[in-house]
């Protein structure tokens, strides 16, 4: 369901700020547009060629960093060093501007899959997947300090929605790893998710199916359960799953070196990351009253249309594969108010329509990173597949997986005169500036 690794249009936004008072003040995007042909899904037929974005902006400003130190419970039992590395790309993830835009794609499973390493990798020593409720308290409060002192947000735990019960076992009758041994078959559960392929993985399913065996397994301890058959522990029992569920992804962190555990992780989540559209979606009233009559008005139509999807726009980053969702999501919404005509098309709406704007950055459906240096500042990859049009959905169609759809990516902008062609792709250097940084702003 995802896009292939070498069939991605991406960009890679650089958004440097500049410090003062504890303000950002500026922000301005310098970007670099790298293409690889190739392919994604749904069939769709774009309509035209794109022209070059060139618009002009100052070069960058040296970027924001908060070098402050940690005040540390001392009372947390996590080794904090054996996730080190992991914690920086966490804080630069959730980096304070960007969290509340990032957060369902990038910044949240980040976040989780570092907990997770970090109890994982602790249970080595203490042999126990949780933390008792006191610890995980101070532990949590920990996490939370270490990555404010290198730029996170400081309201991580409502972004993310993490409480401490979240490092517990919470309703999971097993958190001993004696236990865990003696009731999982630990060797084929190993050999599902030692190595996952993260496009593979989302259509077949091989290691969240190890996983979810081995959570039922565990959940079934008790004599409330006992003589219950898997699917029955399932289906009366979810919460109970749910929460040995994060057991077991604690044990597997424990056998997988944190890097390697944090690419199982991350591409597991990526996979419920895709499946929705993570975009609310106000009342479409007056798309309704615009478009009503069968269209008698196009310009009053697209006039609400526009109106509608520019608070859709003031959101969040989402993936391509996302928007995909939301479109048919907002489409079904309008075919109940007897919208029945495709006003997408009518009215020129894109998948990156549904996506923050105003660069129109569609993150890329397989797991990534925000990176940070110095010179240009924060940095995140985007598919920015401008050209095609968001599909809607016929009386007929029925949604089906995205593991069998595809799409043929639209021509990529036209090049520049300064651009330096190769054999495999070719650059253009721009500058991504406007409603984005008007937005990003007017959250501080």
């Amino acid at each position: 369901m995802f896009l292939l690794p070498h069939a991605r249009t991406v960009v890679a936004i650089n958004c440097a700020l500049e410090s003062h008072n504890s303000r950002f003040n500026h922000l301005q995007g310098p970007a670099r547009l790298v293409d690889h042909v190739g392919s994604m899904f749904p069939k769709l037929s774009p309509l035209g060629s794109p022209q070059p974005f060139l618009p002009l902006a100052p070069s960058p400003l040296s970027p924001f960093t908060n070098t402050s130190i940690p005040k540390l419970s001392g009372l947390c039992t996590l080794n904090f060093s054996t996730a080190e590395s992991l914690i920086s790309v966490t804080a630069i993830d959730c980096w304070e501007v960007f969290a509340p835009f990032l957060a369902n794609v990038i910044c949240c499973p980040q976040l989780e899959a570092t907990l997770t390493i970090l109890i994982g990798q602790s249970s080595k020593y203490t042999n126990v997947l949780a933390l008792n409720g006191t610890n995980a308290k101070h532990c949590l409060a920990d996490v939370e300090q270490i990555l404010m002192g290198q730029g996170a947000a400081t309201n991580l735990k409502q972004i993310c929605s993490i409480h401490s019960s979240n490092l517990t076992e919470a309703s999971c009758p097993v958190k001993n790893v004696n236990d865990f041994y003696d009731m999982v078959d630990t060797t084929k559960l190993l050999t599902a998710c030692d190595k996952i392929d993260p496009v593979k993985e989302c259509c077949y399913q091989v290691c969240q199916n190890a996983i979810l065996e081995a959570a039922t397994t565990i959940a079934s301890k008790g004599s409330d359960v006992l003589a219950m058959d898997s699917p029955q522990v399932q289906t009366k029992h979810p919460l109970r799953i749910s929460d040995c569920r994060n057991i077991v992804l604690r044990w597997v962190a424990s056998k997988l070196e944190p890097v390697h555990a944090k690419k199982v992780l991350r591409g597991l989540s990526n996979c419920n990351v895709n499946k929705a559209c993570p975009l609310v979606f106000p009342d479409t009233m007056q798309v309704a009253r615009g478009c009503g009559d069968g269209i008698s008005n196009k310009t009053a139509c697209c006039n609400a249309m526009e109106s509608y999807v520019s608070h859709l726009q003031k959101q969040s980053f989402i993936t391509n594969l996302q928007a995909l969702d939301c479109a048919e999501t907002l489409a079904m919404k309008l075919k109940r108010s007897n919208i029945t005509a495709d006003i997408y098309g009518l009215c020129h709406i894109s998948l990156k329509d549904f996506s923050l704007q105003e660069a129109g950055c569609l993150l890329p459906s397989l797991p990534s990173d925000a990176t940070f240096d110095r010179i240009s500042g924060i940095s995140f990859l985007c598919d920015l597949n401008d050209n095609i049009p968001a599909p809607w959905p016929s009386t007929s169609q029925l949604t089906s997986s995205s593991c069998n759809k595809s799409v043929n990516i639209p021509a990529l902008p036209a090049a520049a005169s300064s651009q330096s062609s190769g054999l495999y792709s070719h650059e253009i250097m721009f500058f991504v500036l406007a409603a984005l940084s008007f937005l990003l702003m007017a959250t501080m």
